[in-house]
């Protein structure tokens, strides 16, 4: 069971994610403190210990990425997830060694999967001890929730990932299955493996083996991709075109 940290400076955002946490299976959590603060948060951990602190970056005093920078000099320091209203302090999140970075209001399922990062990461050390984190073995997963099952998706295998009404498809090579999260956030978490070809769609690029024009066809803007292995053809936005044609100069296609 996962020992959570919360350290925002407003008691509702507290009592949201303490809601949250509640609710969460996988991993298990229990919140073990609080602090309005990040000197108070200083202070119980010289006194207590954390798995994760869940850290809110703007606050009175020192912020929240001041006190990350403070923790990664602490023996046995606990992970850092971001939770903030600010989407703007991604990059130096990451620059502090941050697990994730969620924007407010936060999703159960987008928590959920960064907790699980925090639960695979400290197996990883408990299996590996005491070799280097260089050392352990990482795959690159995305969680998914089907029909009460954690699933563990490889981001190998994931062909493209679509929005479409209140949902996000995720599409491997033998199924689909639904994500109840933004794309924008995917591809903030997803990086350069994937790319955007529209504003409802990112596509992995291993998986892209042809760009062509359909006059006349229903696909917006003309442009589609074909995806292998499925054979599948999904529309290129004219604002995308450009990024497309360069990655398949670049992957020789």
């Amino acid at each position: 069971m996962l020992r959570v940290l919360l350290v925002d400076d407003e008691a509702l955002s507290r009592l949201r994610l303490r809601t949250l946490l509640a609710d969460c299976v996988d991993p298990a959590c229990v919140v073990v403190g609080e602090a309005a603060s990040a000197p108070a948060a200083l202070h119980w951990l010289t006194l207590h210990r954390a798995d994760v602190v869940l850290l809110d970056i703007h606050m009175p005093g020192m912020d929240g990425l001041q006190l990350a920078e403070r923790l990664r000099g602490l023996p046995g320091a606990p992970a850092v997830i971001f939770v903030t209203a600010h989407s703007e302090h991604a990059l130096a999140a990451f620059e502090v060694e941050a697990v994730d970075y969620l924007t407010k209001p936060v999703r159960r399922l987008r928590l959920q999967a960064a907790l699980l990062r925090v639960a695979q990461r400290l197996q990883g050390f408990a299996a590996t001890a005491p070799a280097p984190l260089e050392a352990l073995p990482a795959t690159p997963v995305i969680v998914v929730h089907e029909r009460g099952e954690v699933l563990r998706v490889p981001l190998a295998e994931v062909l493209y990932l679509k929005a479409e009404q209140k949902y996000v498809t995720l599409r491997t090579a033998r199924r689909a299955l639904l994500l109840d999260e933004p794309l924008a956030e995917l591809e903030e978490r997803l990086g350069e493996r994937f790319l955007r070809i529209h504003r409802n769609a990112l596509v992995a690029r291993h998986a892209v083996v042809a760009l062509e024009r359909r006059d006349g066809d229903d696909a917006a803007e003309g442009w589609v991709v074909r995806i292998a292995p499925t054979d599948e053809w999904l529309a290129v936005s004219r604002r995308q075109l450009v990024a497309v044609r360069d990655m398949l100069v670049a992957e020789g296609l």
